[in-house]
């Protein structure tokens, strides 16, 4: 598929989601910006399939485990599976926690026009990583771009940064964390399936509870 198609592909996406939130918020108070918002957030949600999500299933296709496509098909149904199951906590953070909506004086559209630039300047921001076939985090990006446009519409002091300091120190621990989790996961991997005479058989035995520990994150607590 060249880049031409592509861009239409694109577009056409964009325009749909212009065209579906206008039918249902177009007529309200602002409803102009909040549609713009929509199409920041359909081009949004195309970089985070370029560059976000494709870090995810870059290992898996890299091993040879699984073919792009099916691979795009997994990650379809489970990185919005995960949104809905285990996302809340995030958007919770991200829509009130780093700055508060009350800070802007009673005034929301303040807040709108503030969180609308943080999706759009973080979605310029993976498009050009994903020009530079640089892998980045949306998290990262959207957090700053939050934080930047609420300091430029009321100020460093409507920012958290209490949380600002946990959030920053999680992008250190997790790539810790993460690398110690692989570290075990593939150690169990090799001490009790491939080195194993009867593979299969130990495969299912502790490929369910492997699972298992995966899947637990996402039960409500």
């Amino acid at each position: 598929m060249n880049n031409t198609i592509k861009m239409m592909i694109g577009a056409g996406f964009a325009v749909a989601v212009g065209f579906y939130a206008n039918s249902i918020i177009g007529q309200s108070s602002h409803g102009g910006f909040l549609v713009l918002a929509a199409v920041f957030g359909a081009y949004m949600a195309m970089n985070i399939g370029a560059n976000d999500v494709a870090n995810n299933v870059g290992p898996a296709v890299g091993s040879g485990a699984l073919t792009i496509g099916g691979a795009i098909v997994i990650a379809s149904i489970f990185e919005a599976s995960g949104a809905l199951l285990a996302g809340g906590d995030v958007v919770g953070t991200i829509k009130k926690g780093i700055i508060s909506p009350d800070a802007f004086g009673g005034d929301p559209m303040i807040f709108v026009y503030a969180m609308s630039a943080a999706l759009l300047a973080a979605a310029l921001w993976l498009n050009l990583a994903t020009w530079l076939r640089a892998p980045v985090s949306t998290t990262h990006s959207i957090v700053g771009g939050v934080l930047g446009g609420g300091i430029a519409a009321g100020g460093f002091a409507i920012v958290s940064w209490g949380t600002m300091g946990k959030i920053a120190a999680s992008w250190v621990i997790s790539p810790v964390l993460g690398g110690i989790i692989a570290a075990i996961f593939l150690y169990v991997i090799k001490s009790q399936i491939l080195y194993k005479e009867d593979k299969l058989h130990a495969a299912k035995k502790i490929v369910p509870i492997l699972v298992a520990l995966m899947a637990a994150r996402l039960l409500p607590t």
